[in-house]
């Protein structure tokens, strides 16, 4: 089975960041965003100068005044919430083949079987990080792990600006000393049992029987024990409809020779098919984009009937690159996207056809990049 690799990035104090770009005199001061402190509402967020003085999440905003009253206190700005939000998910969606926004400022990303392409993880993660910050000025925080639970507990170890990596084969340990509290849905009521029961650090529930906590804490046992073990969700809640998968090539400098734009498109077309069997997918709809050096931007699209071949995949976008591509204006970049995503299910036939026999070849072919690296083996543009 293929190696799992979830990336959870967490922009760290999130709405306090966007406040210090709009406002950058907050920077270095404990910043409260949330109601008014006179009021009975409660804490959005708050800075980690604020959080110093003991103020987190969803605290009452009279109790955080008591504790920091020289505080700055913002109502705050949703739009601009929303509007950085969405610039966040515009970067990532460049990177990731697989993308779920788990709330304004959380994203889990599928990176499964993209290492031959991206190399090191922690590189990556480093690279998204520093465009992050770079093109928005916001700081964030990213967990790397083979589940999202992990990923999530990963993403909060370093904060701010921190990259944790959990080895696979190593999640027990790397939970062990940590206190029970930082597994996920552990709340106060949670928390109490747990420690009347004597159950302080992850380690101690990883050590009991399975059934011990299916027994003491109900239906919500065994998943507790299966956290504390390293397990979870191996894969991203997506709407099918908002599944796709792109590649997209910036040049340095812009291209006119139209047979080295066909080379990179045949590339990246490989690319985004490998990922495709990776997760044992076909699609449905294919989609090229071509922006030229003026920043004129086109986008065509073609529906076919469902394949995760490179051959039927590439000649497709090829024939939707010769109708866009209709000016004598050097291109800037060259993308494709695959959508309508669904799952393949291969059926026993007595005698296999060659179309049966081609998929084989192609599954194959992956399991040799993903072992070797993508350059290993080439497809050629007329298999």
């Amino acid at each position: 089975m293929q190696e799992k690799a979830i990336f959870h990035l967490d922009l760290d104090a999130f709405f306090v960041s966007v406040e210090r770009i709009l406002d950058p005199s907050l920077e270095g001061k404990p910043v409260i965003v949330g109601a008014d402190p006179n009021g009975r509402g409660v804490v959005a967020a708050c800075s980690y100068e604020a959080r110093e003085y003991g103020l987190h999440s969803a605290m009452p905003i009279r109790q955080a005044y008591k504790l920091c009253p020289h505080g700055i206190y913002v109502h705050g700005h949703h739009g601009e919430y929303s509007k950085f939000s969405k610039a966040v998910r515009g970067i990532l969606e460049n990177y990731a083949p697989m993308l779920e926004q788990a709330s304004i400022d959380e994203f889990y990303m599928d990176f499964t079987g993209t290492k031959a392409m991206y190399g090191d993880y922690r590189v990556l993660a480093r690279k998204i990080q520093l465009e992050i910050w770079n093109t928005l000025g916001l700081p964030c925080s990213i967990g790397i792990a083979t589940n999202k639970t992990l990923a999530k507990i990963g993403s909060d170890c370093m904060k701010p600006k921190g990259i944790t990596y959990i080895i696979p084969g190593m999640e027990a340990e790397f939970l062990a000393p940590m206190p029970v509290e930082t597994i996920p849905g552990v709340g106060k009521v949670t928390l109490k049992s747990l420690q009347a029961k004597g159950f302080y650090k992850i380690g101690d529930i990883a050590k009991m029987p399975e059934d011990y906590f299916a027994s003491a804490f109900g239906k919500h046992g065994r998943d507790l024990w299966k956290k504390a073990n390293g397990e979870g969700t191996r894969f991203l809640s997506l709407p099918v409809e908002q599944k796709s998968i792109s590649k997209e090539r910036t040049y340095k400098e812009d291209v006119i020779d139209r047979i080295e734009i066909e080379k990179t498109l045949f590339k990246l077309t490989g690319q985004v098919c490998q990922i495709l069997r990776d997760h044992n997918w076909q699609a449905a709809t294919i989609s090229i984009k071509l922006r030229y050096s003026d920043f004129v931007t086109l986008t065509r699209a073609k529906t076919v009937k469902p394949t995760d071949d490179d051959k039927t995949i590439y000649e497709t976008a090829l024939n939707l690159f010769d109708k866009a591509y209709t000016r004598r204006v050097g291109v800037r970049l060259i993308g494709i996207n695959l959508s309508k995503l669904n799952d393949f299910g291969e059926q026993e036939n007595l005698f296999e056809d060659e179309n049966l026999i081609r998929k084989k070849m192609l599954r194959a072919v992956n399991k040799i990049r993903d072992k070797f690296g993508y350059s290993s083996i080439t497809l050629g543009s007329s298999d």
